[in-house]
C-alpha cells in the first residue's frame, strides 16, 4: 500500500506527527501511518482539526457519503488502522489539488441512518414519557483496538486521533474519550458526581419530602447502619420502591457510563451509590429490596436510556445539533451532564456499531371491555395512552455482532391518563451469541436481564430478573418474516392491589416468570403482535411467607400502514390478578383494554431484518 499512495498532509498534532494517506488503487480507503496512533476512520469532525493545523489548509471536507465496509489490513509497524471496501457509508477527506475525480455519493443521507427517524419518534414520544419518570465470561466491551469485533461507525473517531495501544495515559485536563481504546475514560470524576449527586438528593429530601426527619443524617445514623443495624424490607410505597428507585439507580449507572465506563463497571458504582444511600441517606434501617431493586433495575434501565441517548447523538460527523443534545439529556441526564460540563472531555458518541432498529410510537384512546374483582368500582373506564417501543439490534444484521451488554434490547414505555405511567418494560442480552438455521432463519441466544413495571390500575406487578433465552426472525416466504423472543427465568418482584380493603399493599418474593412473544411481519403493510408475560410471586425470599400472587398479562394487536410511515393500530389488553392468603380470602381481578391508536413507524417499517441476497 505504500507504495501506491498519495500524501495528504503531515499534521502536527500535540506531541506526534501523523501522517495521513490515501491509497490510489483504492481511493476509498483513509489510512494514518508514522505515528504510533492506532488508525481510526477520517470524520468530518478530524478533518476539522487537520485543517485547523495546515497553513494552507490543504484537506477539505466532502458532505457526501461514500460506501464501504470494515476489513483489518496492517499498515506499518505500530499502526493498525482501518481500510475501507465497498459495503458502509462512511465520510472522508479528499485533497483540494489531485484526485478531481468525484464518486458517487448519495446526498443527505445521515452519518447515523437511524438517529433523524429516531429523533421525531423520540421528541413526539419518548421525551412525553421521560418527563413523567421525576413525580464468568460476562461480555465486555472494547479496552483497546486490537480487539473490535463489529464494525466501528464513523462517530467512534469524531475525538480526532485515537490514543496509543495500551492502558489509558493517566487522568489529565487534556483527556478525551475513545470508546474503543478507553482513553479518556474516569474512574475519579463519576466518584465524585456520584458522592455529589447523593449529597444533594439527601438535602432536597430533608427539606421537601415528608417526613423529614428520614434523611436528617448525620455521623452517627451512617455509623450506626453500617455497624449496628439489620437490613429489613421496607414499606415504602410501591411506586417509590418499584419505579422511582431503578430510575434513581439508573442515574446512578448513567454517571458513570456517561464517564467511558464499561456496562459492569457502571453496575458496581450504581451498587456502591444504592448502598451509600441505605446506609447514609436514610435515619432507618437499610433496604434489602432497595439494594437489590436499585443497582439491578437501574442498570438493566440505565443502559437503555444510555444506548439511546447516545444514538440520537450519532450524526454525520458534526456536532450533534441543540435539538439532539436537549432530548439525549432528557433520555439519560447524566450523559447531558457531562457533556456539558465537561465538554470535549466526553463528547465522543458511544459507538452503535450500526444495529438494526425498529421503532414505533402511539397514541390512542382506549376504553375498558371487561373489568372484575375487588377495586373495579374506581376504575377509569376510558383513559387517553401514548405508547413508545424500541428494538435495538435485531438479529440478522450481517456484520453486526453481540459482544458487549445489550447490544440487543428492547423497551416499551405507557403512559396513561388514568394512573399517569402505566408501565415499562426492558430487556437486554447481557451475554450471548447469534446463530442460523438455514438461509431464512437467524437468532441470538443468551442471559437476559429485564425489568418490568406494569400498574393498570386495579393491581401492579414489578420485578427485576435474569432469564434465559432466544431472540429470532425467521422469513417464512419472500415478504413475511416471524420475529418472536421466549425467555424463562426467576427475579425479585412485587405484587399487589392498590384499591384493596383489608389487604396488604403489595408482596414482595422470588418470583419466576416467563415471555413468549411472536409478531407477524406481513411485507410493508401490516403486522400481527402477540406477547403474554406471566409472573408468579412467591413467599420465598419475603419477609411475610404468607402468601403468593399469580399474573398474567397478554396483548394482542395488529398494525396496517396507511400511508408513508403512518398506521392505524388496533390493540386488546387483558390482564389478571390472582392472589392467595391464608388469612385473606381469595382475590381474583381482570381486567381487559381496547384501544385505538394513530401509530407512527420508524424509518425500517415494521422492523423486518433482511440478510437475504
Amino acid at each position: 500500500m505504500e507504495e501506491d499512495t498519495v500524501l495528504l498532509k503531515a499534521v502536527e498534532l500535540g506531541a506526534h506527527t501523523a501522517k495521513y494517506v490515501q491509497d490510489a488503487n483504492n481511493p476509498l480507503a483513509v489510512c494514518q501511518v508514522g505515528s504510533d496512533y492506532p488508525s481510526q476512520a477520517v470524520t468530518n469532525g478530524l478533518a476539522i482539526r487537520i485543517a485547523g493545523h495546515c497553513s494552507e489548509k490543504a484537506v477539505q471536507i466532502n458532505s457526501g457519503w461514500r460506501t464501504g465496509s470494515y476489513e483489518r489490513e496492517p499498515v506499518s509497524s505500530g499502526a493498525n488502522p482501518w481500510r475501507y471496501a465497498i459495503g458502509r457509508r462512511h465520510p472522508i477527506v479528499e485533497p483540494r489539488a489531485g484526485f478531481e475525480k468525484r464518486f458517487g455519493t448519495t446526498p443527505g443521507v445521515s452519518g447515523s441512518q437511524h438517529a433523524g427517524e429516531f429523533l421525531w419518534a423520540l421528541l413526539t414520544g419518548a421525551l412525553v414519557l421521560a418527563l413523567l419518570i421525576p413525580g464468568a465470561g460476562f461480555a465486555q466491551e472494547g479496552t483497546t483496538a486490537d480487539t473490535p469485533t463489529s464494525p466501528t461507525p464513523p462517530q467512534a473517531a469524531l475525538i480526532g486521533p485515537a490514543s496509543p495501544i495500551g492502558l489509558p495515559a493517566p487522568e489529565g485536563p487534556n483527556q478525551r474519550l475513545n470508546w474503543e481504546t478507553g482513553a479518556g475514560r474516569s474512574y475519579l470524576i463519576p466518584a465524585i458526581e456520584l458522592t455529589g449527586y447523593l449529597l444533594l438528593l439527601n438535602q432536597v429530601d430533608r427539606h421537601f419530602v415528608d417526613p423529614e426527619d428520614v434523611y436528617r443524617t448525620g455521623t452517627k445514623s451512617f455509623w450506626k447502619n453500617l455497624t449496628d443495624s439489620k437490613w429489613v424490607v421496607d414499606r415504602d410505597p410501591f411506586a417509590t420502591n418499584q419505579f422511582l428507585h431503578p430510575y434513581g439507580g439508573s442515574i446512578y449507572y448513567g454517571i458513570a457510563r456517561s464517564s467511558g465506563l464499561n456496562f459492569w463497571e457502571s453496575f458496581g458504582y450504581a451498587t456502591a451509590g444504592s448502598f451509600l444511600w441505605e446506609i447514609g441517606g436514610e435515619t432507618g434501617p437499610p433496604s434489602i429490596n432497595d439494594q437489590i431493586t436499585t443497582p439491578l433495575a437501574g442498570s438493566f434501565l440505565g443502559e437503555p436510556l444510555f444506548r439511546m441517548a447516545s444514538l440520537l447523538l450519532e450524526s454525520d460527523g458534526g456536532r450533534p445539533g441543540f435539538w439532539q443534545e436537549l432530548a439525549a439529556a432528557v433520555l439519560s441526564p447524566p450523559t447531558g451532564f457531562n457533556r456539558l460540563v465537561f465538554g470535549n472531555r466526553f463528547d465522543a458518541v458511544f459507538p452503535s456499531h450500526d444495529p438494526a432498529i425498529s421503532t414505533r410510537f402511539q397514541l390512542g384512546a382506549s376504553v375498558s371491555t371487561n373489568l372484575s374483582g375487588q377495586g373495579v368500582s374506581k376504575f377509569k373506564e376510558n383513559e387517553v395512552t401514548a405508547d413508545f417501543q424500541l428494538a435495538y439490534g435485531l438479529p440478522g444484521k450481517p456484520g453486526y455482532s453481540y459482544t458487549r451488554p445489550f447490544d440487543y434490547f428492547t423497551l416499551q414505555a405507557t403512559a396513561s391518563s388514568a394512573n399517569s405511567f402505566e408501565n415499562i418494560i426492558t430487556r437486554g442480552l447481557l451475554v450471548g451469541a447469534p446463530y442460523r438455521v438455514g438461509d431464512s432463519y437467524r437468532g441470538v441466544w443468551g442471559l437476559y436481564g429485564t425489568y418490568d413495571y406494569i400498574a393498570p390500575q386495579i393491581f401492579r406487578v414489578s420485578s427485576t430478573a435474569l432469564s434465559l433465552g432466544t431472540t429470532a426472525q425467521w422469513w417464512l416466504s419472500q415478504a413475511v418474516a416471524l420475529q418472536g423472543t421466549a425467555l424463562g427465568g426467576v427475579g425479585y418482584g412485587a405484587a399487589g392491589t392498590i384499591h384493596g380493603a383489608g389487604e396488604r399493599d403489595y408482596h414482595y418474593g422470588a418470583t419466576p416468570q416467563g415471555l413468549l412473544e411472536l409478531r407477524l411481519i406481513l411485507g410493508d403493510r401490516a403486522m400481527l403482535n402477540m406477547t403474554v408475560h406471566e409472573y408468579f410471586v412467591s413467599g420465598v425470599g419475603s419477609t411475610e411467607k404468607r402468601g403468593s400472587e399469580n399474573i398474567a398479562r397478554g396483548t394482542a394487536s395488529f398494525t396496517v400502514r396507511v400511508y408513508d410511515r403512518h398506521a392505524i393500530a388496533l390493540r386488546y389488553v387483558a390482564s389478571q390478578r390472582d392472589a392467595n392468603y391464608p388469612d385473606l380470602s381469595s382475590r381474583h381481578q381482570t381486567v381487559g383494554i381496547a384501544t385505538v391508536a394513530y401509530t407512527f413507524l420508524g424509518s425500517t417499517g415494521f422492523g423486518a431484518v433482511e440478510w437475504r441476497e
